[in-house]
């Protein structure tokens, strides 16, 4: 029973395994959901799903199995698509633009799983270039296959979006993993913060040694009760946010990360700089000049053992970090880059989270020399970015 879902979630990434199978067969034959598609949907979810970033995967795969999308190979159909040349679908020349009148007349597939059909017999019987036509994969027709077409329901294949009516786009293009590069939300980067947590027993004995009390019980005859330290997070985090000019755009997200990270890490400290970091930091935006900490106190203040992630679109005017005086606000004695290797120095292990999009980094010029300093430990604020700085600072 479920052996075809069990599948399904394969196809799409979800690693189940046969013992989560075995547990929803066995919710289902207690009378656990019955005839409701919602509440199957979630008890499969809740025992099928062991890590939150398969979720989005888990869905996807849901909507596949309830559809019935399984009666051809989407892989393999795919694969076809991409093989067809690049120069078939090139020619905006003969885009084609219908009347709502002509649209209408035009006959949709009915189904996502008809079109799927359509396009796997077209792939089969398709062996050249098609311009104008209302059937093959080509270019500038009313074919529900192609590029610079016109039709009210079909698959786009090369060419750019223009009339938002293809119910599926396969451009000939790599495909980024929507997982990891999805905009995260706080939950999220809670999960992927966890990765960074080494916990110890320390302190005063106040929480219930279980095992202890009846390994100890059990030797002497009577009750014996054992307490050990909390367990405790022993990493230790040190914050610099990056605030105002260019990062009033990203504001939204490093409060979504300041929020995850005070929930995660018991030891939490932070503070705020503007573009680069110079002889102060401070704690309170809105008091700026009263919470003001030179650096030099920072470093004396915390000990080498902090991980330190340091939050920042790391643009800038190439002498905000080059030049003494650099600084936008004041004249600042000694460079910016200056003051980045000191960190660096200063504490075993630091890096950068960048919440600019990472294709576009090599438009800027001191992303680059920042991440230079900070020896390629510069990381985009993505799932997998975060996962991937963890992973570095938890070592």
């Amino acid at each position: 029973m479920f052996v075809r879902l069990f599948y399904t979630l394969r196809k799409y990434g979800v690693p189940v395994t046969t013992r989560e199978l075995i547990d929803l067969n066995r919710a289902v034959s207690e009378g656990l959901v019955f005839a409701d598609q919602e509440e199957f949907y979630e008890l499969a979810k809740t025992i099928l799903v062991k890590d939150e970033r398969f979720f989005d995967k888990f869905d996807r795969a849901m909507k596949d199995y309830f559809d019935g999308i399984e009666t051809f190979d989407l892989d393999e159909l795919l694969k076809q698509v991409h093989k067809l040349p690049k120069d078939w679908f090139d020619l905006e020349l003969l885009e084609k633009h219908l009347t709502p009148e002509q649209r209408a007349e035009l006959q949709k597939a009915g189904s996502l799983e008809e079109l799927m059909k359509m396009l796997e017999e077209r792939l089969r019987e398709q062996h050249k270039k098609h311009q104008g036509g209302n059937r093959m994969v080509g270019t500038g027709g009313t074919s529900p296959f192609g590029a610079f077409g016109d039709h009210p329901e079909g698959v786009r294949i090369g060419g750019p979006g223009r009339k938002r009516s293809a119910v599926k786009v396969w451009e000939q293009r790599k495909y980024q993993n929507l997982d990891d590069d999805q905009v995260l939300g706080t939950r999220q980067m809670q999960i992927a913060l966890r990765r960074l947590r080494k916990f110890a027993r320390q302190g005063a004995a106040e929480e219930l040694d279980v095992h202890g009390t009846i390994r100890e019980t059990a030797k002497q005859g009577i009750l014996d009760v054992q307490m050990v330290p909390e367990r405790r997070n022993r990493i230790k985090v040190l914050m610099l946010f990056d605030v105002g000019g260019s990062m009033d755009a990203h504001i939204a997200q490093c409060e979504k990360l300041f929020s995850a990270a005070k929930t995660e890490f018991k030891t939490l400290e932070y503070f705020y700089f503007h573009n680069c970091l110079y002889d102060y930091v401070w704690k309170d935006n809105y008091r700026r000049t009263a919470t003001r900490m030179n650096t030099w106190d920072l470093f004396h203040t915390y000990g080498r053992d902090y991980r330190v992630i340091v939050v920042g679109d790391a643009s800038m005017a190439p002498y905000e970090l080059k030049s003494v005086g650099g600084s936008v606000e004041y004249m600042n004695d000694e460079a910016g880059d200056v003051w980045l290797r000191r960190l660096r120095q200063h504490f075993d292990k630091t890096a950068w989270l960048n919440p600019e999009t990472e294709g576009y980094w090599h438009y800027t010029q001191t992303i680059g020399w920042i991440k230079e300093i900070f020896e390629n430990h510069m990381y985009p604020m993505t799932l997998k970015g975060i996962e991937d700085l963890t992973r570095y600072l938890s070592r």
